[in-house]
């Protein structure tokens, strides 16, 4: 059988409806998130567009991951993607007849949240059901990529497109997102069906099963805490107009660089996967992603900042490839959905949550003092979750998990 990931024809349908949905749900927040600015040019209300957009998170991670493990995983996708192709078809249609409204914007946050809540666990766990064991290590870095793809193309395509109303954004995400349901609802969902029925006893058995098993509980709470502390996007405006003295053309850049990093790392990766020392690997990984930070926070260089943000995306992209990885490997079929959706939980929280932590901390030791104790922290951390959690530390292959 070929080793290479393109002869298996359903993987690459898949990664191609993740791009396509992901990039179109890109545009779609970036132009919702303009004209919130341009109706009200309040910040705060920016940032509730950010709260509401998580708060479905917290409501529907449990239920998703249930769902996703109960029904057929593409067409739990395609539903999700139909619930994307509503907003940008209601933003559509309020931007060509003027009826764009702040409370309007608010609602269709709450819908974007939510379907994205329901699309990311199975869409996670229909990796591994798609290519053999051998390649898991392989799909789950293309995935990433075509991830990164998405979040580097999709704005970028959205700023392009956006004339005025923002009408030409919302018609091509709709396309968009029409090609990635075609896609998905093409692919056949060969696993064990979830028979548990709909209670919170089976909602909560993801939770139980990270508890119980303390090498995936170490590389999901490991990503939480240094994303929580380590982060330094909701800081990078200060950075560019106030360090590095860059404007708003810089400020593009910075945002930029940890994805290019990223999606750099991640092809290198589906062509020389990690097989052996993959605990290592994860929390090497997370303490360069420290030192990076480190070296970020103290510069006073544009062009050693976006490196360190660069090379920040791509140590990055490494433990997050180990870590989903180690999830999959070590999951039984019949309860990816629910894992995937308590792995979901973990980032959402740590993104979100890490903002919030930048902003108070930056507000009592400034800007750069926030980030620079973000990069001592994660050394910290990488420190104690290596004596906490020795298995994961001593793992070797991704599948001793079974």
């Amino acid at each position: 059988m070929s080793d290479s990931l393109l002869s298996y024809r359903p993987f690459v349908q898949l990664l191609a409806a993740r791009v396509l949905a992901g990039a179109a749900t890109q545009m779609t927040m970036v132009a919702a998130a303009w004209q919130m600015y341009q109706l009200t040019g309040s910040a705060l209300d920016l940032g509730l567009v950010g709260l509401l957009q998580f708060l479905p998170v917290l409501v529907f991670t449990l239920p998703a991951g249930h769902v996703a493990d109960r029904y057929h995983r593409a067409r739990v996708i395609a539903a999700a993607q139909s619930l994307l192709l509503a907003a940008a078809a209601v933003l559509l249609a309020a931007s060509a007849g003027g009826a764009l409204s702040r409370e309007l914007l608010f609602g269709v946050s709450v819908l974007l949240g939510t379907a994205r809540t329901f699309q990311a666990p199975a869409q996670q766990s229909m990796v591994p059901s798609l290519v053999p064991p051998s390649l898991l290590a392989r799909a789950m870095a293309m995935s990433s990529g075509g991830n990164q793809v998405a979040v580097i193309g999709g704005p970028a395509l959205a700023g392009l497109l956006f004339l005025g109303s923002g009408t030409a954004v919302y018609a091509l995400a709709a396309l968009m997102l029409l090609g990635a349901m075609v896609a998905v609802l093409r692919l056949q969902d060969r696993r064990v069906v979830s028979t548990d029925p709909p209670t919170l006893h089976a909602m909560l058995a993801g939770v139980r099963f990270v508890w119980q098993r303390k090498t995936l509980l170490g590389a999901v709470s490991l990503d939480l805490m240094a994303v929580l502390f380590g982060g330094a996007t909701a800081l990078l405006p200060i950075f560019a107009q106030d360090v590095l003295h860059v404007g708003p053309a810089g400020l593009g850049a910075l945002r930029s660089a940890p994805a290019v990093g990223a999606l750099l790392v991640s092809l290198a990766l589906a062509r020389f996967p990690i097989r052996v020392r993959v605990g290592r690997w994860l929390l090497l990984s997370v303490a360069a992603y420290g030192v990076c930070m480190l070296v970020f926070g103290l510069s006073t260089t544009f062009w050693l900042s976006l490196l360190a943000l660069a090379l920040s995306g791509g140590f990055d992209m490494v433990s997050v490839v180990v870590r989903q990885t180690l999830v999959q490997m070590d999951t039984p079929d019949a309860m990816r959905g629910r894992v995937g959706a308590v792995n979901s939980m973990f980032i959402g929280a740590s993104n979100q949550l890490g903002e919030f932590e930048s902003g108070v901390t930056a507000a009592l030791l400034g800007a750069v003092g926030s980030v620079v104790l973000g990069g001592v922290a994660t050394l910290a951390i990488v420190a104690a979750w290596s004596r906490l959690f020795p298995g994961l530390a001593q793992r070797q292959r991704f599948e001793e998990g079974g």
